[in-house]
């Protein structure tokens, strides 16, 4: 991706317009990426793909799976296309408005189970693409039968955290796990499920080739750290630091920073790296293969996590008293270079950026070690214009100081839009500095089409202009606000027209 300049868009699937609640992997999205290739923009960037729950604002970065896809990106539209469901059962499902608020993602997830139960009824009936699901489940034999215990049993128990399941479950007694294969009630929700994923990985899939075709990269995103209540943690306990029953002694977050006075705790579940090294980073391993078989490259949120990780006392309500750990540092890239038949990084040519296809989040509190690890293997950072006019002119985020080995945005999922920003939460010293620096004065409604000129001749290789700053959208069409609760990952966009 990094091989010469490129532009490209950050827009989740679930925010592309369209009647089923959430945008999906179906005709949208490859008409949007179609329209990328068509004018020149060739990265489409998205969000963490994994399933979301209700109890987490439907937050992709609070998957209870790292590897599973969420069965709300299936196309109805290619269910039918497929003669997996017909017109009007697809017609059914068209539910929504343009903006769902929770109660309507609600509905959504309710009209979208629908419809994979009849396409499960139709499979079972038929046998349509036997082989090919025979295939698929063999590929992800590494983690989908657990995946579907854990559903089927998140189910039986009422959605209850895996750490209050009865204890031969929880602790995954062999007994009790034979037990549940055997029970036909079980059996039939965790062949359901296994099916779902089979849908979702092959409309991805698709989505990957078509991107392909159009001379698009897909970009995605991997969250560092998993839920506490979610299918890896229980099936993987020794990997995380977790006490007698499951629960987390220590969760990681970040320090106080620009997004929160008081850190921001998210409650993850901390990776024991001990164990981990002594075992060849194999998860990590299994998880990023797994993940590259739908994308072309992702970005590793909070990558800095890999040199020094905050962790936060369980019982504590905010991050502030957290403290710094080591992370794996070296020994985790020269896993990933030796799994992945990468050359050691002393044996890359002079300047030729990371054969592994891995962008680093490394906003935030940033230190040296950090900066020390991406330079030595030669790993892309990210730089914000949102972030480029407070300070004095070593701010990195500044356009001269940004590295060509990079990707440079005007905002991110976390950030308001461009307009939003400048209308809200830029200071009076940031204005000044952006007029000194454009050498005029500018309003509202310029300040996304100039931060997208920035972007654009940025020295960075990669730009990346989320849809909304494109489409000059106010800060109603923001994506998230860190560290507050609800009103977030809701947003879709109207139409997928962009000027330029």
């Amino acid at each position: 991706m990094f091989s010469r300049r490129r532009k490209g868009v950050l827009l989740h699937v679930t925010s592309l317009p369209g009647p089923y609640g959430v945008g999906d992997l179906g005709p949208r999205a490859r008409g949007f990426a179609r329209t990328l290739g068509d004018r020149g923009w060739s990265v489409w960037q998205v969000l963490p793909l994994g399933p979301v729950e209700g109890a987490f604002g439907f937050s992709p970065y609070a998957s209870p799976s790292a590897f599973a896809l969420n069965p709300l990106l299936v196309s109805p539209e290619d269910l039918r296309e497929e003669g997996w469901i017909d017109e009007g059962e697809e017609a059914a499902a068209r539910i929504a408005p343009a903006r769902p608020d929770r109660a309507e993602l609600e509905r959504s997830v309710r009209a979208k189970n629908r419809l994979l139960a009849a396409a499960w009824d139709r499979a079972r009936r038929d046998g349509r693409f036997r082989e090919d699901r025979e295939r698929f489940a063999d590929e992800a034999s590494g983690w989908l039968r657990d995946w579907c215990r854990f559903v089927a049993l998140k189910e039986r128990f009422g959605g209850v955290p895996w750490t209050d399941w009865p204890e031969a479950l929880r602790d995954r007694s062999l007994e009790a796990l034979a037990a549940l294969d055997r029970d036909g009630s079980a059996g039939e929700r965790m062949a359901f499920e296994g099916f779902v994923q089979f849908l979702a990985h092959r409309q991805l899939d698709r989505l990957k080739g078509h991107c392909a075709g159009a001379g698009v990269h897909l970009f995605g995103d991997l969250p560092i750290y998993v839920a506490a209540d979610g299918a890896d943690a229980w099936a993987h306990r020794e990997l995380f630091q977790l006490d007698a029953s499951g629960r987390p002694v220590e969760v990681a977050g970040v320090p106080p920073d620009y997004f929160s006075e008081t850190g921001q705790r998210w409650g993850n579940p901390l990776f024991r790296w001990d164990v981990l090294e002594a075992q060849g980073f194999r998860w990590w391993v299994d998880r990023l293969r797994w993940t590259l078989r739908g994308l072309d490259t992702v970005r590793i949120d909070h990558f800095r996590g890999f040199c020094g990780y905050w962790a936060i006392p369980a019982g504590e309500a905010t991050a502030v008293k957290g403290c710094w750990r080591p992370g794996p540092g070296k020994a985790f890239f020269d896993a990933l270079h030796a799994a992945f038949g990468v050359p050691p990084v002393e044996d890359l040519p002079p300047g030729v950026p990371s054969p592994l296809p891995l962008v680093a989040e490394d906003l935030g509190v940033i230190t040296e070690d950090v900066i020390a690890l991406m330079h030595r293997y030669r790993l892309p950072g990210m730089r914000v214009l949102q972030f480029a006019f407070g300070g004095d002119g070593d701010n990195p985020h500044l356009p001269p100081n940004h590295e060509p080995l990079g990707v440079v945005y005007t905002g991110t999922h976390d950030n308001n839009t461009a307009r939003g920003w400048w209308t809200s939460d830029a200071t009076g010293e940031e204005k000044r500095a952006l007029f000194d620096y454009l050498g005029r004065p500018v309003g509202a409604e310029e300040v996304p089409r100039e931060l997208t000129r920035l972007a654009l001749q940025s020295p960075s290789r990669l730009a990346v202009v989320p849809l909304q700053d494109l489409q000059g959208l106010p800060g109603s069409a923001r994506m998230n606000r860190p560290a507050s609760k609800g009103g977030n990952w809701a947003w879709r966009a109207r139409s997928l027209e962009f000027p330029g």
